[in-house]
């Protein structure tokens, strides 16, 4: 059964009209970068819990990267907390897109599209990953430019890291820096690979995708195609997934 633990609103920053994230003091147990946990409110006859992965590092105060669903039974009234508001955070936390799931490798790519990016910029403030990889990409798919959220964040934690590239993809307009399009259609191009001077092999890379489930199942499509494979511990490979909606 979980044990939940009431936490307090310290911050909140809204990205745009649907995509915001808050700030939470809350005693939680020791966590993975990578890792998630559910958050909650709960009325007289029944309460209503959802799965978010930490952005923050360990040790750090909680801090959740959320969308709002208009309908939705929890993210309606997520977007209404303010600072000095409680939620519940269930004490521990699950999920196995982590680092130590992750097989030896020479280049890590950090896949997400949306609010997916989170944990990704949670594993780059742990910092192990530095130790552990050469070089490291992180690919971040949005639709427009405001939903490149944490993008300075990302910078200010990589500004000393000479081998790590963010590639943003954005699909509806036009953005500097940006990628046209899909991380998929990036990938089958080539021009991912091009752009970061790295291309995908069985022998070097070693990729996390956090995103939709159909955004999930088409890249590993593109990647099987480059001759990678799904990870699993009874059969190793070089794909680690997390759907995230």
């Amino acid at each position: 059964m979980a044990d939940w633990t009431t936490g307090i609103v310290k911050a909140r920053t809204q990205w745009t009209d649907t995509l915001f994230s808050i700030v939470v003091e809350a005693d939680v147990a020791p966590f993975q970068a990578g890792q998630f946990t559910k958050l909650a409110w709960h009325s007289a006859d029944k309460k209503v819990a959802r799965a978010y992965s930490y952005v923050n590092a360990p040790g750090q105060d909680c801090e959740f990267y959320v969308i709002t669903i208009p309908d939705g039974q929890l993210t309606p009234y997520l977007a209404d907390l303010q600072v000095g508001d409680e939620l519940l955070v269930e004490h521990s936390a699950a999920g196995f897109l982590t680092l130590d799931e992750v097989p030896e490798g020479r280049d890590l790519w950090l896949m997400a599209t949306g609010t997916g990016v989170g944990p990704f910029v949670s594993m780059l403030a742990e910092g192990s990953c530095w130790q552990r990889f050469a070089n490291i990409v992180l690919v971040h798919g949005v639709r427009l430019g405001d939903e490149l959220g944490y993008r300075e964040r990302i910078l200010e934690l990589t500004q000393d890291q000479p081998n790590f590239h963010y590639v943003p993809f954005v699909s509806r307009e036009q953005i500097s820096d940006a990628e046209p399009g899909r991380i998929t259609t990036g990938i089958n191009s080539g021009r991912l690979e091009q752009r970061v001077g790295l291309e995908f092999s069985a022998e070097h890379s070693r990729v996390l995708i956090c995103g939709n489930p159909q955004m999930v199942r088409d890249t590993l499509t593109e990647l099987k195609l480059k001759g990678l494979q799904k990870h699993l511990r009874r059969k190793p490979g070089q794909v680690l997934m997390e759907n995230y909606w």
